[in-house]
């Protein structure tokens, strides 16, 4: 397994005349062995970057690399559930494993995308056609384990799925990751769910990376902060502030003590999230050490 599952460089993507691209000089890097967050608002770029590491889109300009290989090279060590689940309506649960094993006959590990598949008590015999959202994202995911990936990518996997099933298919994911080391990117609309499960996190917005690196480092580095309305953050990097009344509360990066006029606590994930989709124009924190420039 390589060091590095996905490194971008100047990575834009444009669809046809569209004034704003899908994604804009794009560079982070993930390190393998990941579980990486991807969040962000709606056309922020999310699914264009996931569709580009899976090598189903070239990009316009810059590079992505996965597993150290271009995206169509690396396609037999990587899996790709689409936010739609693409599945064949017409076979059963059980022909879609089978289909499963055939094109992946060096990888293909049965007994966990039958576990998968038993977990959610489907009948084998069913036809895809016939199975709820819920139901055909079990399938889905089953085929993408059962490849036994080194990388895993996941665009809003879990958005059929009510709560217990949610929480059932994300702590078999966490499992599956830590015991065979598979770099796992997972976009979300959800970011409660990720909180506990993530260790890296890209926070895309407007197709640029407005945060990325290890989500403890992230978090390290903003602090939440309260105190009276007069009182000054002008030493300091706000990325978002709000006033009630005769006090302030906001999210900054420290560049220094921020003294006594200040309680401060740490920010949990989605108030880091959060704060930063509300204040598009707070300076973006890169500390994942990716190149700047192609090469």
């Amino acid at each position: 397994m390589t060091e590095t599952a996905i490194e971008a460089a100047a990575l834009s993507m444009r669809f046809g005349r569209r004034r704003r691209p899908a994604l804009d000089g794009c560079a982070f890097r993930l390190p393998a062995g990941s579980v990486c967050a991807v969040v962000g608002p709606n056309g922020a770029g999310k699914s264009t970057l996931l569709s580009l590491a899976a090598g189903l889109l070239r990009p316009t300009e810059g590079t992505v690399t996965v597993l150290g290989q271009a995206p169509a090279t690396a396609r037999e060590r990587l899996a790709y559930v689409a936010q739609d689940k693409p599945l064949h309506p017409q076979l059963t649960v059980a022909d879609t494993l089978r289909l499963g094993h055939e094109l992946n006959p060096r990888r293909w590990d049965a007994a966990v995308a039958e576990r998968i598949v038993a977990e959610g008590d489907l009948d084998p015999a069913a036809k895809v056609r016939t199975l709820s959202g819920g139901q055909r994202t079990r399938v889905a995911l089953a085929l993408a384990l059962g490849k036994r990936p080194e990388l895993l990518l996941l665009d809003e996997p879990m958005a059929d799925l009510d709560p217990l099933a949610r929480h059932q298919l994300m702590a078999a994911l966490m499992a599956d990751a830590a015991e065979h080391g598979t770099t796992v990117v997972m976009s979300s609309h959800v970011v409660a769910e990720l909180d506990g499960a993530c260790d890296h996190l890209l926070l895309l917005g407007a197709g640029r990376v407005r945060l990325a690196g290890p989500l403890d480092e992230l978090l390290a580095a903003h602090t939440l902060v309260t105190g009276r309305a007069d009182a000054s953050l002008a030493a300091h990097t706000v990325v978002e502030s709000r006033t009630t009344g005769r006090q302030i509360t906001a999210l900054v990066r420290p560049e220094g003590p921020l003294g006594d006029d200040w309680q401060t606590t740490a920010p949990s994930l989605e108030e880091l999230v959060l704060a930063h989709l509300r204040a598009p124009e707070a300076p973006a924190l890169r500390l994942d050490d990716a190149r700047e420039a192609a090469v």
